[in-house]
């Protein structure tokens, strides 16, 4: 018999990104918000029993350097199983853009494998594998949108308004460890309270409202580098205060209507990919 698992991988928008330090070891402290959306990778998943592990659909770069394969490793050496997996991906989250579609796509791997392999690991330890992986794959186990400190795995669950999205990707690709490796990087922001973002994560109305003061530390970086982000931001901002995720290129506002969030991406560039996104209520495998 076939054991099948066809499940999703869901983006990610940072809504701020403090880089409050740098340690020994070369990591950066940060802190974020997280807020998960309705863009998502596909993952299948048909469980082997020979023990390898098979990468089928669209695939971006070596095989041995996908997410989602190095999570199947790293989950079959932690447990010891001679089981394997094939898996297949339909990528809509484009790399390089600051959405999290790598670390996304492994979690949902661990996720995947863990119950098909029937191993039955507490989230928590998954998550550590995971932080092996990548800073963002942490967040993506735990299932809800969250402020995160550290390097990006304490996370403490927050509530969000709901809110459209209009998201702008300018067809690039932008290596996070480039940006994070900038000499001209800002590395000694204030620190956030989570109390204190709690607080003004909303307006009267009840819409996300993210004032001046909760920046990207990463963006004046993307922008120097990448022109073409900052015409991005530029364009969107008409619209509403822009910001970019992650280490980019992907930059976004929050909308108080699908209306005002498909103006405006109506009249971007040919070639630009936009989408207009609510966010999710939690991860569509949060309680798995």
């Amino acid at each position: 018999m076939h054991l099948l698992l066809a499940l999703p991988a869901p983006a990610k928008l940072n809504l701020f990104l403090h880089v409050t330090g740098r340690r020994a070891d070369g990591y950066h402290e940060l802190q974020t918000a997280y807020a998960l959306i309705e863009l998502a990778d596909w993952l299948d998943f048909e469980r082997r029993t020979d023990g390898t592990i098979v990468r089928d659909g669209d695939l971006i770069g070596r095989v041995e350097e996908d997410l989602a394969v190095r999570a199947a490793h790293a989950l079959q050496q932690a447990s010891g199983t001679s089981l394997g997996a094939t898996i297949s991906v339909t990528k809509r989250i484009p790399a390089g853009s600051g959405l999290g579609g790598g670390s996304s796509d492994a979690a949902t791997a661990l996720i995947a494998l863990n119950r098909l392999w029937d191993l039955n690991l507490p989230r928590a330890e998954l998550s550590a594998m995971g932080l092996q992986l990548g800073a963002d794959v942490p967040f993506f186990l735990h299932g809800h949108h969250a402020f995160a400190e550290g390097i990006g795995e304490r996370l403490t669950t927050i509530e969000l308004p709901a809110t459209w999205f209009a998201i702008v990707w300018p067809q690039l690709h932008v290596s996070t460890r480039e940006i994070f490796s900038d000499a001209g990087l800002t590395r000694n922001s204030k620190v956030t309270k989570i109390a204190d973002f709690s607080a003004v994560a909303a307006d009267a109305a009840g819409n996300l409202d993210l004032p001046s003061s909760l920046v990207n530390d990463l963006e004046p970086v993307a922008r120097r580098r990448y022109p073409i982000i900052d015409e991005a931001i530029k364009r969107l901002e008409r619209f509403g205060a822009a910001r970019m995720t992650g280490s980019g290129s992907a930059v976004f506002i929050t909308a108080r209507s699908r209306e005002q969030a498909e103006l405006a991406v109506a009249d971007m560039p040919s070639g630009w990919r936009t989408w207009v996104v609510r966010q999710l209520v939690e991860h569509p495998l949060a309680v798995w």
